[in-house]
């Protein structure tokens, strides 16, 4: 029981640090969620947004990350 106490703590803290960095993206002015490759479509009784461009890009930038942390732990 402990380990997933841990687990859970650890993923409550991973969620947290997220938030803040989303808040503080969202103050800077960077449009994520409204580059280019987002789609939008909104009709008359449905609203389908898919952020495919923001995906990308923080699928690149994590990719990136990752790598470097991976380098540096050796």
């Amino acid at each position: 029981m402990n380990d997933l106490g841990r687990l859970l703590i650890g993923l409550g803290l991973v969620l947290l640090v997220a938030g803040g960095l989303l808040l503080l993206l969202g103050r800077t002015g960077i449009p994520l969620g409204r580059l280019p490759g987002d789609i939008s479509y909104r009709g008359k009784n449905l609203s389908v947004y898919f952020p495919l461009g923001t995906s990308i890009l923080v699928s690149i930038l994590l990719s990136l990350v990752f790598y470097l942390l991976s380098r540096f732990r050796r």
